[in-house]
């Protein structure tokens, strides 16, 4: 059973996520929070494997809430209204493993969870790009040490995931199996700390590996 809580100031959307929540056998709800404060509380409270945190609340919002959260065992999935929202970036970076606009529909919703829940993260190549296009600093910020322990080929294959390709579509690019691609993809994740590939791409960015289109 996959443990979800709903972190959203307004309750009729709260209501909503619940329902289509509920509804599966494999997915519960156990919490629902009207601000970031409450969603940390609950967090440490009830233990959720993920939480639906709505990036613009009153109060503590979802940014600061995600950020708080760090080193919590629980994936954090950033719902927004606008999906070039420079708030959705700010949760990326703080952790969440992906985001997800409100008007989603609900087969995509559980289909979502239960991929955070898996380890993995939701990385919609083309928005993520235009997102990170976007509000990217243009002038990258200093590389992480972390980087130097990479090999040129991981760091290869750190720049195609930045560029949203898939493990397929890296191992065609790079004349390798694609269990070879996932063998580099989990050594950079490890060697650079990191919970998963979304977290990769927007280091990625950051460290000037991929620059932002103009």
């Amino acid at each position: 059973m996959i443990r979800v809580l709903i972190a959203d100031d307004q309750a009729l959307v709260r209501g909503g996520l619940r329902l289509i929540v509920d509804a599966r056998d494999d997915l519960e709800v156990v919490g629902e929070a009207g601000d970031g404060e409450e969603a940390v509380r609950l967090a440490h409270e009830r233990g959720p494997d993920v939480i639906l945190m709505d990036i613009r609340m009153p109060g503590t919002d979802g940014v600061t809430a995600t950020q708080r959260l760090q080193g919590h065992p629980a994936k954090i999935i950033a719902l927004t209204t606008f999906d070039l929202d420079e708030h959705v970036l700010g949760a990326l970076r703080a952790g969440a493993s992906g985001f997800l606009l409100k008007d989603i529909r609900p087969n995509e919703l559980v289909e979502a969870i239960r991929i955070v829940a898996r380890g993995e993260a939701l990385l919609a190549p083309t928005v993520t790009r235009r997102l990170l296009d976007r509000f990217v600093a243009v002038e990258p910020a200093p590389a992480p040490e972390a980087l130097d322990e990479l090999t040129d080929r991981e760091r290869e294959v750190l720049a195609l995931v930045a560029r949203a390709l898939t493990n397929q579509e890296i191992a065609e690019r790079l004349v390798v199996s694609e269990a070879t691609v996932k063998t580099h993809v989990s050594a950079i994740l490890r060697k650079l700390g990191l919970r998963d590939r979304i977290q990769a791409v927007v280091l990625a960015y950051d460290a000037g590996l991929v620059r932002p289109r103009a």
